[in-house]
């Protein structure tokens, strides 16, 4: 049991990617042949033979949106990989998505501007509940450390449900 949501992209946002991805450019399918792509649509790695695509994405713009937050500089867009078709998200499991080596947690005001960072050796709880230690961090997105490629957003749990 986890105790905070890993959020995959939305899938209405998913829908725009696929027709065109946040730096402008169409979505080109590839056949993966060997698998282990990390989606971000259903928060796992890919199986060989799915049909999938990278597009561009930027999550803390798309996150801006929805909250009036104005991240200025910091909003950045990268590469992150998705299904061409629509899937049926994130399966129903136990602990985080991609918790098979380093991450980092990259924490974000309420503003969308960057607090700090922690290197965590493992996704759990407890790495999740210090990077809301302090009570200005909004959201935090787990990244891979190589090159800093969003894997997926975790808001603050509202007061009501922490």
């Amino acid at each position: 049991m986890t105790t905070y949501t890993a959020r995959p992209i939305d899938p209405m946002v998913l829908k725009e990617l696929r027709s065109a991805d946040d730096a402008g450019r169409r979505m080109v399918p590839v056949t993966d042949e060997e698998g282990g792509a990390p989606l971000r649509c259903c928060l796992r790695r890919s199986e060989p033979g799915e049909r999938i695509a990278l597009v561009s994405y930027a999550p803390l713009r798309r996150w801006a949106a929805e909250t009036g937050a104005r991240p200025g500089a910091y909003d950045e867009q990268g590469p992150v990989f998705i299904h061409v078709e629509e899937c049926g998200g994130p399966a129903a499991g136990s602990g985080y998505p991609f918790a098979d080596a380093h991450r980092v947690l990259r924490r974000y005001s309420p503003e969308g501007h960057i607090l700090g960072g922690e290197l965590v050796d493992t996704l759990d709880d407890e790495a999740f509940r210090r990077a809301f230690d302090d009570p200005s961090v909004a959201l935090f997105h787990v990244r891979a450390v190589e090159y800093g490629c969003f894997f997926y957003e975790v808001r603050r749990p509202r007061a009501d449900t922490a």
